[in-house]
Formats: C-alpha cells, sequence, structure tokens
C-alpha cells in the first residue's frame, strides 16, 4: 500500500463535522498505527450522506470504498468529492466484461484518480490483464501514478465456494499482472503462499459479538491483521452503529488493544 502522508485537510478538525477533538483516542495513533489500513466502505446512494459520513469518520479512516450503490447515484463526482476530503478511492465496482470493455472502462477510471480498483477474477486472466493495462494507461495519461489492480477472488457473501477456487484465482490474478487481491480473512494464508508480494485486503470485517448481516465469512479486525491483512473493509459494522464515531472508535481500540 502506498505509505503516504495523509494531507492536513482529511484531519483538520474545523472540516470534520460532528466529530469531537477531545476524544480518548489520539489520531497520531490511528494515523501510524491503523488509520491507511482501514478501508470506509460508503454503501450508501446520496453523495450528500456519504460525504458527511466520510468527514466525521476521517480521524479513523485514510481510504473510502466507493461500491456499485454510491457510483451509480453519483458516478465520477463522488471519486472527486472524497479525494478532496484527502482519501484514498477505493473504487469497488467489481468489473467483469469482455477484455476490450474492461480495458477502455480502466482506462476512463485510472484517470479519474483512485487508488485502487477491483475486478472479479472470474473473468479470467486475458480480462484482468486487459483492466490492469487499461488502468495503468488512464493513470499515466493523467500524469498518477498507478492504482492498484484488485481481483476479487470468492464474495465474503459465499459459503459454498470449493476449496481450490481461491488459489486458483489467485494465480489467474498474478499471471494477470494484479497487484493485489480481495479476500476473505480465512482465506489470507492461504493467498500469502501463493502470492506472497500481493496486496490483501479483506472485506466482511465484524467487531466481535456484532451482527454478521450477510457476511457468511465475516471476522474480527483483530483476526483480520493477525492474519496478515493490509487493508481492513469496514462497512455497516460502523456506518450502520447509532453513533458511527463511537463504532469507530471501538473498532480502533480493538485493534490496537
Amino acid at each position: 500500500m502506498p505509505d503516504e502522508t495523509i494531507p492536513e485537510t482529511a484531519t483538520d478538525e474545523a472540516a470534520v463535522e460532528g466529530t469531537d477533538a477531545d476524544t480518548d483516542t489520539d489520531t497520531d495513533e490511528i494515523a501510524g498505527e491503523v488509520r491507511d489500513r482501514l478501508a470506509l466502505a460508503l454503501d450508501v446512494d446520496d453523495l450528500v450522506a456519504g460525504t458527511r459520513l466520510a468527514k466525521a469518520l476521517a480521524p479513523y479512516f485514510g481510504v473510502a470504498k466507493i461500491g456499485l450503490e454510491l457510483y451509480s447515484a453519483a458516478g465520477p463526482d463522488a471519486i472527486g468529492a472524497l479525494t478532496g476530503l484527502g482519501y484514498d478511492v477505493f473504487l469497488d465496482l467489481k468489473l467483469h466484461d469482455i477484455p476490450n470493455t474492461v480495458n477502455k472502462s480502466s482506462r476512463v477510471l485510472g484517470a479519474l484518480g483512485v487508488s485502487y480498483l477491483t475486478y472479479h477474477a472470474h473473468g479470467g486472466v486475458d480480462m484482468l490483464k486487459a483492466g490492469v493495462e487499461g488502468l495503468n494507461e488512464g493513470a499515466s495519461n493523467a500524469g498518477l501514478d498507478a492504482p492498484d489492480s484488485l481481483a476479487v477472488t470468492v464474495l465474503t457473501s459465499d459459503a459454498d465456494a470449493p476449496d481450490h477456487i481461491v488459489p486458483k484465482r489467485v494465480a489467474i490474478s498474478l499471471e494477470a499482472g494484479c497487484t493485489g487481491v480481495v479476500c476473505a480473512v480465512a482465506d489470507l494464508q492461504e493467498v500469502h503462499h501463493y502470492a506472497p508480494r500481493m496486496l490483501r485486503v479483506t472485506p466482511g470485517i465484524r467487531m466481535a459479538g456484532a451482527q454478521t448481516h450477510d457476511q457468511a465469512r465475516a471476522a474480527t479486525p483483530a483476526e483480520a491483521i493477525a492474519g496478515g491483512s493490509d487493508l481492513l473493509v469496514i462497512g455497516r459494522a460502523v456506518t450502520a452503529a447509532d453513533d458511527p464515531v463511537e463504532a469507530a472508535e471501538q473498532l480502533v481500540a480493538e485493534i490496537l488493544s
């Protein structure tokens, strides 16, 4: 993952609505130890609501994930709004189409300033390779660093995938030139075995004892960190809480404990 200094605008108390400057959590410690490894999943259908959440939770998350819901509602404007707040943007579209379409779409998205873009590994080597090439070309044409191309192995809602699927899709992703994979926490060690240098991104993170919703392969933040996850994707565990800021503080406290 990029090791970059977060712009002051992302943590400037005057720019963050709904936060308390006197919280018990040391934001310098968060930035140094945890913040850059946490991705906030903004699974909402309104950019104003998403931006409000992003501002309030900026001290705790260095990455903002835009999924199909928010991208369908706001499109590229969502990317600009979140990069403007100092976030690295994780665009989670799970592209899966013919290679030519994926290549051209990736070229457009690469020029918009995303830091991560997902593809579904089920699309195969040619599709993934076309996506990686388009993504890198788009970023280069815009004078930007190459984003991370992430191949989704098996959805964390899928509890019935055969055991051979993850290693097969990791191998495909590696051959295609992807820089990382998205996998369940339970698959972290297996992914590392086959591709030790690839980024490992884990969704389905829930605090201990919390509701798992539709995540059949959920895990706690502590389990993800212990397993070697490079980026933890946190959504409803924080965003659906009665007090999202308090939930984020509890999340960080659990990781640091």
